[in-house]
């Protein structure tokens, strides 16, 4: 059969539901939907050059790949490739198609160093590191049986404390926002973000399809949101922490902790059966309180670097 890779296009539910659903055979610890997808494509930075594509045999989508430049770093010219085949497609060349058009989207655009998030196993890096790439940084993809396992028991909040849901922002975000760029700037990555557009944060975040707002926990002191955790969901019985972080004024009080422990618990009676999250393999504090949740390690990755010249 031959492969073709081409755009993913938005408005075509078989384009959206095909790279959902390669995305969720390769990348299961990793919440999509099509209305996500769509969201994105339609979404994005224009400064992004964001560029979503499929890999095609016979009318199937059997791989994908997420395209863009890091619209909100500091230092210009970082680009991402974030390429899954579907394990039932793998070996037909559908991944190597699909990265040298991602690379030849943001060579064009101006990208100097790209980077990629690889699964860590024997094949998948032997792929990355035959197209010049090489490893660096490692994070975890950490799974909560919500269904069957035990949560810790809600806390009472400290005095001064009050817990309050996104969807009590509805009328006003910034604040927010304003938590939210705080925290990312300490977040471990290979590019720094400098989280200052509003406009874009609405779009691209607080609009997001997965974002639930109901289930968006927030610890606040004395009126300012303090601690959070973004609470993304699939819309059925799935759960995904988007962010959690606490406002350096409020570190080593427990508030994120106290945050996300109500998420949790209000997720799991709203029918979530499982719940997800990410680690950097070196943010020790925050994999233990995710083990203090009884979160396990289900995967790893490993983000590799490739400098054009």
């Amino acid at each position: 059969m031959t492969v073709i890779v081409r755009e993913m296009r938005s408005d075509v539910p078989a384009d959206l539901e095909g790279f959902a659903r390669v995305r969720r055979r390769a990348l299961p610890f990793v919440l999509f939907t099509p209305e996500s997808l769509a969201h994105t494509a339609t979404r994005m930075h224009p400064d992004a050059h964001y560029r979503p594509l499929v890999a095609e045999a016979d009318g199937e989508v059997i791989g994908t790949a997420q395209v863009l430049l890091s619209h909100d770093s500091p230092v210009p010219g970082q680009g991402n490739v974030n390429v899954y085949v579907d394990p039932a497609h793998t070996g037909r060349g559908a991944g190597a198609l699909l990265v040298r058009t991602a690379e030849e989207h943001l060579a064009a655009r101006g990208a100097v160093r790209l980077l990629s998030w690889v699964l860590d196993t024997p094949d998948n890096r032997a792929f990355a590191e035959r197209r010049g790439y090489r490893g660096s940084r490692s994070a975890y993809f950490l799974r909560l049986d919500l269904a069957a396992g035990r949560l810790p028991p809600l806390q009472d909040p400290p005095p001064g404390v009050e817990l309050r849901r996104g969807s009590d922002y509805a009328a006003d975000p910034r604040p927010l926002f304003a938590l939210d760029a705080e925290t990312a700037a300490d977040e471990p990555g290979d590019v720094a973000s400098d989280l200052t557009d509003y406009a874009a944060w609405l779009e691209e975040t607080w609009h997001n399809p997965l974002l639930s707002h109901d289930l968006t926990s927030v610890a606040v002191v004395d009126g300012r949101p303090a601690a959070f955790t973004l609470a993304h969901t699939d819309g059925a019985t799935r759960y995904s922490t988007g962010m959690t972080g606490t406002a350096k004024a409020f570190r080593g009080r427990g508030l994120a902790r106290l945050a996300k422990n109500d998420s949790l618990h209000r997720a799991r009676a709203a029918g979530v059966r499982e719940a997800f999250t990410g680690n950097d393999t070196g943010n020790e504090p925050m994999i233990a309180v995710n083990r203090w949740f009884g979160y396990e390690v289900c995967a790893t990755e490993v983000r590799y670097v490739r400098e054009l010249g």
